[in-house]
């Protein structure tokens, strides 16, 4: 193969060339035909779809000496001029550099004057959108009402720029993404034509690097052609492109499936050694949890998978994740390739995002991998859940009716009386339970025995838990941005006996985390975090310092603790009592008024 542009070797000279955009070629042809060419015509879609192209053979049929016609013969000076670029009258600017009211304003004192070579002057403006608001008021008038002899093309990918009253004065056509099998054909017709042999699933491969755009595929199949000389196989366009081979996609996915974490760093360095890039290693990953989520939605459709060989794996590992899974990595896969583009450390942030995946889990705290726990049972026991809550609600409101018109609230508010003589607080045996306002706090946060937490401190499950924090938060952070704005200055300290110990500096943030209504949200996370019942407990920074420095308590010292437990704080009033019996423990609180 000579070393030649094959984009401009095969650059479409008619419209028969064209790929993709049949729906804007037949317009135009009938248009042709019927000589009612339009003085104005905006062109715009994604790059590399044939604007500027279509723009350059519409000029060509229009000022064809054997037109106009539908087609251009490609032979005549005309034909042969404008592809070569010389015919004065047909002028191909560029916007992005030539952007200013004084080039605008060169092109509208130019076309008064009558074409002097070919039929019809023709102004192709690319990257139109680029233009000042000073060069788009020039151009208007123009537009409106230009001369029989001139034709104006405008040509952009950011049509939303343009003001509205020259869109109002323009034919618009929207060129659409050309489709997977369209650049397969195409690409297939120039390698028989340039005597290069390739392997299906490698054209396959570089029309969906693409992302709809023929120039680019036709750019990408030069380069990959350069690299692998007479035969393009597979594994020769995933090495120039700088994507990742089928074993890779299957070690990443299986790191994700078992959720080990420790396994992504060394896969992730092996690639970078090998040369690979950041984001295109994230890219390509997009597409392979695309295509499972296909394979899992749509079983008996034909998925694009021309990236897996080995189809009966593919499958099965499609069947090791849950649908909502997929979902949920490829939209946090997807944020990390917006700030992958940017960023310093692409590396990092393409660990970031495994990692980030390994750790996501299902509404309601289920594993995302199937096999735990099934998106149906999980549905099922929910709503089962949610039932007997209202069952239960119901059944609170009737006996709270009941005992208003026994008259228990006055006897509540005389045992009142009597707690706060006793000096009372949260209940006793709630040692991490729900605080009140005023000195109910205290009191409750003073009984946090730390000897438990100081032994955890180092421990696996205290491991977990800050490596989690980050979700922790995020998720308390979607259910109450005002509890995510406390908690947030607390650090995880240890976790023992399924309680987490968050410290704070500021004594402001803990009291105000300790509310009722922010424990419940709190408490609500990490249930959904750790599928089952996890309290929080709160403490001092510089008490929970100066404990870690002298150590767990002594064996005889926590053994009295433990007997002062056991002997349980005094009775309490029958009303209070009562209270529990109707509201369960967690939701009684004795005020100290």
């Amino acid at each position: 193969m000579s070393h030649i542009a094959l984009y401009r070797a095969w650059r479409p000279q008619t419209f028969q060339d064209m790929v993709g955009q049949q729906h804007i070629i037949q317009t135009l042809q009938n248009a042709i035909r019927e000589d009612r060419v339009s003085h104005a015509y905006l062109f715009n879609g994604p790059r590399g779809t044939g604007k500027t192209t279509t723009a350059k053979v519409l000029a060509k049929a229009i000022n064809c000496e054997s037109g106009p016609s539908p087609e251009p013969c490609n032979i005549c000076d005309a034909c042969r001029g404008i592809t070569a670029g010389t015919v004065m009258d047909v002028v191909e600017i560029d916007a992005a550099s030539n952007r200013g009211i004084d080039e605008i304003r060169d092109i509208r004192d130019k076309v008064r004057y009558a074409p002097s070579e070919v039929r019809t002057k023709v102004y192709i403006i690319d990257e139109v959108h680029m233009l000042t608001s000073e060069a788009f008021n020039a151009l208007l008038k123009t537009l409106e009402e230009p001369p029989a002899h001139v034709i104006f093309i405008l040509a952009t990918t950011e049509p939303h720029k343009l003001p509205a009253t020259i869109i109002s004065r323009c034919q618009r056509f929207d060129f659409r993404q050309v489709s997977l099998p369209e650049q397969t054909t195409r690409l297939r017709r120039i390698c028989d034509d340039e005597g290069i042999s390739a392997d299906e699933d490698a054209l396959a491969y570089i029309a969906r690097l693409s992302d709809g755009g023929m120039r680019d595929a036709i750019s990408l199949l030069e380069q990959v052609s350069a690299y692998g000389g007479e035969h393009i196989s597979l594994n020769d366009a995933v090495d120039v492109t700088g994507g990742l081979a089928a074993e890779q996609f299957e070690q990443l996915a299986e790191a994700v499936r078992d959720r080990n974490a420790g396994a992504i760093l060394p896969l992730v360095e092996g690639l970078m050694q090998a040369g690979k890039s950041a984001d295109k290693c994230l890219e390509n990953l997009v597409y392979y949890f695309r295509d499972l989520l296909v394979l899992k939605l749509a079983p008996q459709g034909k998925a694009a998978t021309e990236r897996i060989v080995d189809q009966d794996k593919y499958r099965q590992m499609a069947s090791s994740f849950s649908s909502e899974l997929l979902f949920r990595m490829i939209d946090v896969l997807n944020q990390y390739q917006l700030e992958i583009r940017h960023a310093a450390l692409p590396q990092t942030i393409f660990e970031v995002a495994l990692m980030k995946i390994c750790t996501l889990q299902e509404s309601g705290g289920q594993r995302l991998v199937d096999g735990s726990v099934s998106s149906e049972a999980a549905a099922s026991s929910s709503g089962g859940e949610i039932q007997r809550l209202q069952q239960r609600i119901d059944t609170l409101e009737r006996r709270i009716e009941q005992l208003i018109q026994t008259g228990l609230k006055a006897d509540a508010g005389a045992a009142q009386d009597q707690g706060s003589a006793r000096g009372g607080g949260s209940r006793g045996s709630n040692n991490f339970g729900k605080s009140g306002s005023g000195g109910g706090l205290g009191n409750s946060i003073a009984r946090v025995k730390l000897d438990p937490f100081l032994a955890a401190a180092e421990s696996q499950a205290t491991g977990q838990v800050r490596m989690k924090w980050a979700d922790i938060l995020q998720r308390v952070k979607g259910h109450n941005i005002s509890t995510h704005a406390w908690f947030v200055n607390g650090d995880p300290v240890s976790a023992a006996e399924n309680t987490i110990l968050v410290a704070f500096k500021n004594s402001i943030h803990r009291e105000t985390t300790e509310k009722p209504a922010n424990r419940d949200v709190i408490e609500q996370v990490l249930q959904e975090v750790y599928n089952r019942p996890v309290r929080l407990a709160t403490v001092m920074l510089k008490e929970w310092q100066t404990a870690a420095e002298k150590g767990p308590a002594p064996a005889d010292e926590l053994t009295l603790l433990q007997e002062d437990e056991r002997a349980g704080p005094p009775p309490e009033p029958e009303w209070v009592e009562e209270a529990v019996k109707l509201f369960g423990e967690d939701l009684v609180v004795i005020e100290d008024k």
